[in-house]
This record gives structure tokens, C-alpha cells and sequence, in this order.
């Protein structure tokens, strides 16, 4: 199966790369913006393409022709899309627009990545049919990219995910387990909310879940996320567990207590039982995941 993936320098991208490349039955194209900064060569042929620009989306996919499309690529930095809103539109939907057109020229099938941010957090776990009602700009953008597929006329699935966490080579954002480790590392007091809910995803089982839509060829949306609802605090309290670190130093805050350019949806998380059923679908757990990053961390 011919699969191309948008996004491959990223964390996901990378995870794709790493389970896709070595499949015999896979031929893997691997794009993204500039060079190749992915930490393995072989398996895969790169490709550089800016989602942004209509031409190269079209030359780039045009030539590859790929059976499906995994698209991973988007502008996820919460505030800074609330800051930068028209760069976010041209990321997460216009681009969207583009990726839909050249899937069109070749048949392809398409799996777009969202985002447990189309809802508000009223109401959640969410399942599959919940309606969207988006609270930050981001929220919209990504609400907006699924209409886009939604309405293409393409074979399509949609794998939303929430709170997506592991460790990429050369990668400059942290994740929560990183940052408790090391803050009560260095006797840290750190202060975590506890009235925000997320299904936290290990970003190899999130691999896993594109992986298995595409080449299912599955269609519909699904959710692609950890199985359990906890909130950061849970988190923080069971990473200090897993290491042996000092819970004292972990206070108990709202999300009052920080100042956040764009709004959090308070309790979101999802109920994963299509994909485990339709797909076969089985995310690890948050202390698996844990202790899958403490075996990366020390290289083993």
C-alpha cells in the first residue's frame, strides 16, 4: 500500500515513520516543510512540502499517488493560534483545502487528524457522534478542516485525539511527564489543575490508530486517544509514582490560577469503543505509557 504522510518531522510524523517505514507491505513517502529531520533513513522516501503552498500539495501528491494520505501536519500550539489567527486559518484549513483537491486528482484515501478541542468541555467523555462547539480559535480551525473532509466527496476517516504525549528526536516542545520528572528532579514545586479531564495518548498508539484506518481504509470518524479520563494533576501524581519522586512538591491548582491567551475546554476525554471494535484499536495505559517514555529516556 502507497501511504504519504503531512507532518513527518513532528512527533507524530515521526511515530508513523518509525511503525510504517520497515512494513514490507507499505511503500512510505514521509513530506513535510524543509528538510529531513527524521532520526532513521531507510523505508521511506522524503519529500519536502509546505501544506500551505496549493501547487507544491498538488505537484508533490500528483507524483506520489498514494492509495492514502495520513494527515498529521497543523498548527497546534493553542495561544499562539489565538495570537496568529490568519497563519493558523492558512495551517489548519486552507491547507486542508489543498490536501482534499490532490487527493481528489488520484483516488486518494484520507485520514485527517482533529483534535478534542472542537468541543467546549461541558459534556465530556465524548463519543464519535458528539456535535462540536469550539471555544478557541483552534478549537475552529481544526472544526472547520473537518467539514472541509467531511464534505469532499473523498473516502475519508477523521481519528480525533486529545493531549498527545512521547518523546521525538530533536524535538523542542516537552510533554507533562518530562516536565514533572525533571521539575521534582530538581526539587520543584509545581502546581497542576485539577479541574481539567483529558484521555492523555501515548503518540505511538495515536500511530498506531492512523495506521490501522488507513490501511483498513476505514471510514467515518474516530477516537484515538488514551482509555482513561484523568486530569493533569492524576497525571503528575502517578509520574512522581512511577520515578520515585517527591508527591509534596505537586500543589493542587485551577485552571483560574494561570493566565492563558486562549481558552481550555474543561472536561474533555473520549470513549473509545468504536475504534476498539472496528479497528482493533488498544492504547496502552497512562502508567504503560509512563513507563514506555522512562525506557526511551534511558536509551535502552
Amino acid at each position: 500500500m502507497n501511504i504519504l504522510i503531512t507532518g513527518a518531522n513532528g512527533l507524530l510524523g515521526q511515530k508513523l515513520v518509525g511503525l510504517l517505514a520497515n512494513q514490507p507491505s507499505v511503500k512510505l513517502t514521509a513530506t513535510a516543510r524543509g528538510a529531513n529531520r527524521l532520526p532513521v533513513a531507510d523505508g521511506y522516501t522524503y519529500l519536502a512540502m509546505d501544506i500551505t503552498d496549493r501547487q507544491q500539495v498538488l505537484d508533490v501528491i500528483t507524483q506520489v499517488r498514494p492509495d492514502a494520505v495520513i494527515h498529521g501536519a497543523a498548527m497546534t500550539d493553542v495561544d499562539k493560534c489565538e495570537l496568529d489567527k490568519d497563519g493558523c486559518w492558512a495551517q489548519n484549513v486552507t491547507a486542508v483545502e489543498y490536501i482534499v483537491e490532490a487527493c481528489r486528482a488520484v483516488n486518494a484515501f484520507l485520514c485527517h487528524v482533529s483534535t478534542d478541542f472542537i468541543f467546549d468541555g461541558a459534556a465530556g467523555p465524548y463519543t464519535e457522534e458528539a456535535e462540536g462547539n469550539p471555544i478557541s480559535f483552534y478549537g475552529w480551525s481544526k472544526y472547520a478542516a473537518e467539514k472541509v473532509v467531511i464534505n469532499s466527496g473523498l473516502n475519508w476517516a477523521i481519528a480525533r485525539t486529545v493531549l498527545v504525549y512521547g518523546i521525538a528526536h530533536d524535538m523542542s516542545r516537552s510533554n507533562i511527564i518530562l516536565w514533572v520528572k525533571k521539575s521534582l528532579e530538581d526539587g520543584k514545586t509545581i502546581k497542576v489543575v485539577t479541574d481539567q479531564f483529558r484521555s492523555p495518548t501515548l503518540a505511538e498508539d495515536l500511530a498506531a490508530g492512523c495506521a490501522l484506518i488507513a490501511q483498513k481504509r476505514a471510514t467515518g470518524i474516530f477516537n484515538i486517544s488514551g482509555k482513561e479520563v484523568l486530569t493533569p494533576h492524576e497525571m503528575a501524581i502517578q509520574t512522581a509514582d512511577y520515578f520515585g519522586l517527591d508527591k509534596s512538591l505537586i500543589t493542587e491548582a485551577t485552571a483560574a490560577t494561570f493566565t492563558q491567551t486562549a481558552r481550555r475546554p474543561p472536561r474533555t476525554g473520549f470513549i473509545i469503543d468504536k475504534a476498539r471494535t472496528e479497528l482493533g484499536y488498544d492504547p496502552r495505559s497512562f502508567s504503560e505509557g509512563i513507563a514506555l517514555l522512562a525506557e526511551q529516556i534511558s536509551g535502552r
